[in-house]
Order: C-alpha cells, then sequence, then structure tokens
C-alpha cells in the first residue's frame, strides 16, 4: 500500500470473511483451484464457512445424475449443518432428500425444480422443516395438494412459494390443481410471494388464496387460462398486490421453465466442466484432505500454475 500504508495478507483474514468473498466464485473454481493457493484458503473452503449457502443449480443442470448426490454429501458435511440455503436441479434419490432433511436445522431457503420428490417424501421429511422462509417446488409433478399441506403445516414461517409447472407437463383435471390452491389458501396464509405460472387452476381457487393470504404482494399466475380476476375487484379489495397474468404479453415472459430436452442435459456436458470429477475420481482412497487438496491436480485443470502453498 502506498504511503507507508499497513499492508494485511488475505490469508491473514478470518475464515468467515473469506468464505463471503469465496461464494461469489464458480464452484469449480472454489472446489479446484482456491484450496492450492494458501494453507488459510484451504481450511476456508474445508469448513463451513463458504457453505453457508448450497447454490448448485446451474452445476446440477449438467452433472451426471451420479455424481449429483456425492457433491450434495461432499458439501452438507463440510457445512457442519449450517447451511441456509440449498439450491439443486433435479435431485432424484429418497435417501438425498432424507440426508438433507436430517442436517437442515438451519436451512430457511430451499430451491428443488424439477425434483422426483413425492407426496410420501414430504411427509417424512416436511418436520424437519419447520425453519424453512423460501420453496421453490416448480415443474415437480410427483407432487400435488397432499404435499403442499403437509408443507403448510410443517413450515409454518413460509413467506415465499413458487410452484410454476411447465406448460406442456401439466395434466390431469383441474379439480388436482384446484385442491393445490385450496391447499395454499388453508396452509400457507403468511405468504408475501406466491408464483404459480402455468397451474391449471380456476378462478375460485385464486380468490380464495387471496381471501386467506391477507399478506399477499406478488401473485404470478401467467398461463393459469382458466383465471379471471375483475381489476376493479383487485384494485378495491388487494390494492397492494401485484398480479401477473393471466394472459401473457410478451411470447418470451415465461421461458424461464426447465425441459428434459434443454441445453442443461448431462449429455451435453463438456470435458472441461466435468474436470472436477476426474480429479476427485482420480484420488479414490486417499485422506480427504489430500485427496482434494495435495497438490495432485492437473494444471489444465485452472488453467494456472500455481505456486506452492506456504
Amino acid at each position: 500500500m502506498a504511503d507507508g500504508g499497513e499492508v494485511r495478507a488475505w490469508g491473514e483474514l478470518f475464515p468467515d470473511a473469506l468464505g463471503l468473498i469465496f461464494r461469489n466464485l464458480p464452484l469449480q473454481e472454489i472446489l479446484t483451484v482456491i484450496p492450492r493457493v494458501c494453507k488459510s484458503w484451504r481450511r476456508a473452503v474445508s469448513g463451513p464457512y463458504c457453505w453457508q449457502e448450497i447454490d448448485i443449480d446451474e452445476w446440477s443442470k449438467r452433472c451426471k445424475p451420479e455424481q449429483l448426490d456425492r457433491m450434495l454429501h461432499m458439501l452438507i458435511d463440510r457445512s457442519c449443518g449450517s447451511f441456509r440455503r440449498l439450491s439443486v436441479f433435479g435431485l432424484h434419490t429418497e435417501s438425498m432428500f432424507t440426508f438433507i432433511a436430517e442436517h437442515a436445522g438451519s436451512l430457511e431457503r430451499l430451491e428443488l425444480p424439477r425434483s422426483e420428490i413425492s407426496d410420501s417424501i414430504v411427509e417424512l421429511i416436511a418436520p424437519r422443516l419447520s425453519s424453512l422462509t423460501y420453496l421453490d417446488i416448480s415443474y415437480c409433478t410427483k407432487i400435488g395438494a397432499r404435499a403442499i399441506e403437509v408443507f403448510g403445516k410443517h413450515c409454518r414461517s413460509l413467506v415465499f412459494l413458487r410452484r410454476r409447472m411447465h406448460p406442456l407437463e401439466v395434466t390431469g383435471d383441474y379439480n388436482c390443481q384446484e385442491e393445490e390452491a385450496f391447499a395454499i389458501a388453508k396452509m400457507m396464509t403468511k405468504l408475501h410471494h406466491l408464483e404459480m405460472s402455468y397451474q391449471r387452476s380456476t378462478t375460485q381457487g385464486v380468490l380464495e388464496i387471496l381471501s386467506k393470504c391477507r399478506d399477499l404482494e406478488y401473485l404470478d399466475v401467467r398461463g393459469c387460462w382458466e383465471v379471471k380476476l375483475d381489476k376493479k375487484y383487485l384494485e378495491e379489495r388487494h390494492s397492494g398486490l401485484k398480479v401477473l397474468g393471466p394472459e401473457i404479453e410478451d411470447r418470451y415472459e415465461c421461458v424461464d421453465y426447465y425441459s428434459d430436452t434443454s441445453a442443461y442435459s448431462w449429455r451435453s456436458i463438456s470435458d472441461d466442466e466435468d474436470m472436477i470429477w476426474e480429479d476427485i475420481n482420480a484420488m479414490e482412497g486417499e485422506d480427504f484432505q489430500v485427496r482434494f487438496y495435495g497438490g495432485g491436480f492437473n494444471d489444465a485443470v485452472t488453467g494456472y500454475d500455481w505456486l506452492p502453498s506456504p
């Protein structure tokens, strides 16, 4: 630092401060680059400091199915049960849902789009998710009103619910979707934010939600073609509520739904994106710390020739 100011090495920062900084980096860099810089950075990423928020949504769209559970086990173990957010795409094994719930004492935000979660699994894990305030169960086709009621019963602090559906995957009669709307109205009365685009709900179900969820500030019903909301009624009875839909004004407005044929399919993964697992597999059986941080990585992983740790 100029003018004789004090210089403080990055390695001297507290681990929790380093964790806050490292969270802004891509997952692969946190796991393969940061540990090789110095010992203090290695300690920061091997402990809970970087894993208060576990966001592997993008990575899980590209990974092979058999890799997803292994990554979640590793990151949740590192968090020591202190993770507050978990975002993962396409979770598919019952054992993994159970493992998450067993370590979810601090979990406040859970995002599980396009996961193979079922009503019976929700009944099993929801009692352990009492701290949830934010829940995303979009495109989860194996759950229904039963799961909504169970979540509502046990997650009493829930204020944000995202339950979007894919317009090409919404099947069944309107009664099933209507039951979900009535379950929300009955069990999730503290909601401030509700997204239920492309649900096969009707006006009656949405009006029931509006009558019971008095704190609602945002409602997304885009693509819910059977819902007819009177503008004058909304202005008089729910003046502070922002409503999107049911009409779609822009054909690109709701293209953020996921498809099994999307570019995020794991079959389209590149060798570079999969390199992290090649490193792990190459060091199977060694000590955990050495396996991950012992310097046995190919420099092609990062493209940098790192100096040895102090």
